[in-house]
């Protein structure tokens, strides 16, 4: 059992009270941020990863994945050149932090890149990272998550427009509820989305868009359970990361959700 949280609205005000807050809960594992170890972009990180690592080490902690903050709804080929070399700086520093996952985005909507070309957009991004990518072992998990990507079936298209192992997804339990999909579709993605997940975001909550009000996990609408069981079924044995966006005390919300992943989780 490989238990893990995201960061991001939880506890602490900088990584080190983040990092000490998740070694006190019980949590393994941690999906770190990029703007952790690159804090300011337009400078080199110098030695940030390391001193990340560290604590991580000091902590008994390891890093599940390092959001990578990309946007690959591109077509324009100057900026799908910014994008790519970025990337491979956020590779590399996944690398020094001990992790070989990336948790990307797809991108946002753009009015140069019409809806019908988003899947096109996103596979040639993918498909530029992998010259850098394939050598170092990463794997570029792709979330579904705002506009673009909450869509199971433009996720696996996606996919198999780019055909490498390297490339899959990350799967966000909620996201697709949050987005407007029904229940039964969002069953149907967590199945054709299972044999391509790489990393994942345990999320539960009810209802879409201004509907929406996030859960402890197992006090929501989706069926959580039947999400793992179909990525457990395609054989994905990696880290469960919980991620809540719920109402009230950050502490106490993590605490249930971590209840229920040494419940319900492989």
């Amino acid at each position: 059992m490989k238990l893990g949280v995201i960061h991001y609205n939880t506890p602490g005000a900088t990584v080190e009270e983040f990092l000490d807050w998740v070694a006190a809960t019980g949590f393994e594992y941690v999906e770190m941020m990029s703007r952790d170890v690159w804090p300011d972009e337009s400078v080199d990180p110098g030695d940030e990863p390391e001193k990340v690592k560290a604590m991580l080490d000091a902590r008994g902690l390891k890093a599940s994945a390092l959001s990578a903050g990309n946007d690959f709804v591109l077509l324009e080929e100057e900026a799908i050149q910014a994008q790519v070399e970025r990337m491979k700086t956020i590779c590399e520093l996944a690398q020094r932090i001990g992790t070989d996952t990336l948790r990307t985005e797809g991108g946002s909507p753009k009015d140069s890149v019409p809806e019908e070309k988003w899947a096109e957009a996103m596979a040639g991004c993918l498909k530029r990272c992998l010259e850098f990518v394939e050598p170092m072992g990463i794997k570029l998990a792709v979330d579904n998550h705002g506009w673009v990507t909450n869509n199971g079936d433009l996720q696996v298209q996606t996919f198999e427009m780019v055909g490498s192992p390297n490339v899959g997804a990350n799967l966000d339990t909620m996201n697709y509820r949050w987005f407007g999909n029904d229940l039964a579709t969002i069953d149907r993605f967590y199945e054709i989305i299972a044999p391509y997940v790489m990393h994942t975001h345990l999320k539960d909550g009810t209802g879409a868009r201004q509907d929406y009000v996030g859960a402890a996990l197992g006090d929501g609408e989706i069926n959580l359970k039947y999400a793992i069981d179909c990525a457990v079924k395609a054989g994905y044995t990696g880290v469960w990361c919980a991620e809540w966006e719920g109402r009230g005390d950050k502490g106490e919300g993590y605490a249930a959700c971590l209840k229920w992943m040494k419940a319900n989780c492989p």
